[in-house]
């Protein structure tokens, strides 16, 4: 081969490593830690929100409440209002976030906002269920507990496949936790869900979703969001 071919055809492989690389998927961060554009309100309640962004601290008078002061964080001080969910939507993905949950309160991640990873002050106990701290609510309980103790922030890690569909809307593959790991503790190993679980947004299923936090329970608050679409290989 000349000199001049050789150089063209490492300029043409070197070509197709750059154009790859200019199209992985970023991390996104679909909390802006400023206000909540971006975000909607199940059943658009938006008069019964109480979520804000914030500090979150756990209250020095009561462990089961969250003291909120100025800050950047997406807290629900007071609980018992309704969820929230972002406009972005994700297919297969990497989650990452943290979460501080106060003493005996309850929330919930929804991957896609279909699927809940339950949210739960479960520090200390010794049997696990499918309702406590990592669940994958109502399929899989999880299988350590990594659940530190109330008032710490607390941080997940979710890889997930979203369900395949044909072309005529037919699922064909069910969604699927590849791996989800709580405070650096592997607590779910490929999991697969057959259907949306309780207090979903829509009770349907389709390549892509928000996340979702359940805010009509117990009071929470979330922080470092991070999303990594994962390419279709």
């Amino acid at each position: 081969m000349t000199p001049i071919r050789l150089f063209t055809a490492a300029f043409a492989v070197w070509m197709v490593f750059e154009i790859a690389g200019a199209q992985e998927p970023k991390a996104v961060q679909p909390f802006n830690g400023k206000d909540l554009s971006g975000w909607r309100f199940k059943g658009d309640n938006k008069e019964q929100s109480k979520w804000r962004v914030g500090k979150a601290s756990l209250d020095t008078a009561d462990s089961g409440k969250i003291a909120a002061s100025d800050g950047r964080e997406l807290v629900n001080a007071a609980g018992g209002g309704v969820d929230i969910y972002s406009e972005f939507k994700h297919g297969d993905a990497r989650i990452e976030l943290e979460v501080m949950v106060p003493k005996g309160s309850n929330s919930g991640i929804y991957v896609m906002a279909e699927y809940e990873v339950q949210v739960f002050d479960s520090f200390g106990k010794k049997e696990l269920g499918q309702g406590d701290m990592g669940a994958i609510y109502s399929a899989a309980a999880p299988r350590v507990n990594a659940c530190k103790a109330p008032g710490e922030w607390q941080k997940f890690v979710i890889d997930f496949l979203a369900p395949r569909f044909d072309a005529a809307g037919n699922k064909t593959a069910n969604a699927r936790f590849v791996k989800v790991t709580l405070n650096d503790q592997i607590i779910h190993e490929n999991v697969e869900v057959k259907g949306p679980t309780p207090s979903c947004l829509t009770n349907k299923e389709s390549p892509t979703g928000p996340i979702m936090f359940q805010g009509d329970h117990g009071p929470i608050a979330y922080r470092n969001m991070k999303i990594t679409p994962v390419a279709e290989k």
